[in-house]
């Protein structure tokens, strides 16, 4: 009799031990992040010179105000309204806030589920229900019943690990998402700022060639009052001040309309927001550019897509998980009567406690196709996380490239503008003196503004090419190697730290 009762003990126990066991099986496959090619330098700086310092920022490093770098307040109080007012980061910060909710929804799936129910019906069972004929008479009777019911999955192959492994990397992608729309953020801010300013320095000049040319057609106003000049001289005088007013003109349109652009940024309407000119002076930064391998960890967009892939690796877990059986323990408890108020004697209680193994046997290759889908998914995100890398090195390059450039072309301009000024002081004078027609006088101040301009609009590229490369690397810097205001008349200015 002992031994009789020991026996199902025993099987109880090995049935409880192997059910332990395929809980902690996982049918996802093992994650292993996606190889790709990392040079050992980037291009440009090698191309540059072949005494670097290499920084080596990293990931644990906070991107910081990395625009202070530029010494500037106005920039400075930009970005901080714009942290706290731009719409598109409340959008991605309210996308972060879902995935967080999602994450916990799926933890949810390790916890057993109770709820309570209270509640009447009325009906009346069909004659032939209870093998009577069908013309029987049948009683119309109320039920009232209220429970408390529990159910629990055991997660043999873990379907819900899985499922909660996904979530995790999701919300992990969406934090590095919300990172990189941030950094997105704080340097279209920047560059759209020093847009404007650049605007500013080119309207500025146009506000003296206006003036000088006001000063110029008065001078032969008079010398044709005079006799000393025919009329010819006099109508190109009044068509060059013309001319100059009309394309201060057009750059005000422009510079309406980045102001507009800077206003929405700040998450301001145009009316709200008005920027007073400020010319944009020389601005040249030194800027680490650091180990390209240290770029894969630094950049917020290849954190996410790195993550996304893990998502998608433990989504096959959670795909495959269908084929195997499912064990889902529930229970009851609670009370039924056909009388509200015998509803909780000890005689009405009702219980229902049980496990139940499911599997599908035939479903026409849905569980597969959905195995296949997932399996596809991953790879999609593998390609996308590597061209995700691919991008990021090219936009690193790039904008080295063009701070590398536009250094030398700068030092070029510098070069044309004094010597422009120089021609166009002599033609002056040679005009005074009628050595020369007035259509000398009229090219050199043409070339003397051309090439005024294109200073000024070196001045903001190179400006806008350093948030470029800031924004490429991934942020700011530690203190061993953040960047350093370079002297404006330094005309050697590099792109990284040299020794």
């Amino acid at each position: 009799m002992m031994m009789n009762t020991i026996k199902p003990l025993k099987s109880a126990s090995s049935l409880l031990m192997l059910l332990l066991v395929l809980a902690g099986c996982s049918v996802a496959p093992t994650y292993e992040k996606a190889e790709v090619a990392t040079p050992a330098a980037y291009k440009e700086v090698l191309a540059t010179s072949t005494n670097w310092k290499e920084a080596q920022p990293s990931e644990e490093v906070a991107r910081g105000d990395w625009w202070k770098i530029f010494a500037d307040d106005s920039l400075n109080e930009m970005e901080v309204q714009a942290m706290a007012a731009n719409q598109n980061l409340k959008a991605a910060a309210a996308r972060l806030k879902q995935s967080r909710a999602l994450r916990q929804d799926a933890r949810a799936g390790l916890f057993p589920q109770v709820n309570a129910g209270l509640g009447a019906s009325r009906g009346r069972a069909a004659p032939a229900s209870q093998g009577l004929p069908d013309n029987t008479r049948m009683p119309t009777s109320t039920t009232y019943n209220a429970q408390l019911g529990a159910s629990y999955e055991l997660d043999l192959f873990g379907r819900v690990a899985s499922s909660i492994d996904a979530a995790t990397t999701d919300t992990q992608k969406n934090e590095a998402l919300f990172q990189s729309v941030q950094l997105a953020l704080q340097a279209d801010v920047a560059q759209a700022y020093f847009l404007l300013r650049e605007l500013d320095a080119e309207q500025a000049l146009y506000a003296a060639t206006v003036e000088l040319r006001s000063k110029t057609l008065k001078l032969v106003q008079t010398r044709f009052n005079e006799g000393d000049i025919s009329e010819l001289d006099l109508a190109r005088a009044k068509a060059e001040l013309a001319t100059a007013q009309s394309e201060s003109l057009g750059l005000a349109r422009s510079r309406a309309v980045a102001e507009h652009a800077l206003a929405v940024l700040l998450g301001k309407t145009p009316a709200e927001f008005n920027f007073q000119p400020k010319p944009l002076s020389r601005i040249a930064v030194n800027i680490p550019a650091g180990l390209p391998s240290n770029l894969l960890e630094r950049r917020p967009d290849i954190a996410a897509a790195e993550r996304s892939m893990a998502a998608a690796n433990a989504r096959i877990g959670v795909a495959r998980s269908a084929f195997f059986p499912r064990l889902d323990i529930t229970g009851s408890a609670g009370y039924g009567s056909a009388s509200l108020g015998d509803l909780l004697n000890w005689s009405s209680r009702t219980f229902l406690l049980g496990p139940l193994l499911s599997m599908p046997l035939f479903d026409g290759g849905r569980r597969q196709a959905s195995v296949d889908r997932a399996g596809a998914a991953y790879e999609e995100d593998v390609a996308t996380y590597r061209q995700t890398v691919l991008n990021a090195f090219r936009e690193v390059e790039d904008n080295l490239a063009d701070l590398r450039i536009l250094r030398d072309q700068t030092q070029a301009q510098d070069n044309a503008v004094q010597a422009a000024e120089r021609a166009a002081k002599l033609s002056h004078v040679q005009y005074r003196e009628g050595s020369v027609s007035y259509l000398n006088v009229i090219d050199a101040d043409r070339t003397v503004l051309q090439q005024q301009r294109i200073a000024a609009q070196l001045d903001g590229a190179r400006a806008r090419s350093a948030v470029g490369l800031i924004r490429a690397l991934g942020g700011g810097w530690d203190g061993r190697d953040k960047p350093k205001l370079a002297d404006a008349a330094d005309k050697n200015t590099q792109v990284a730290t040299a020794e």
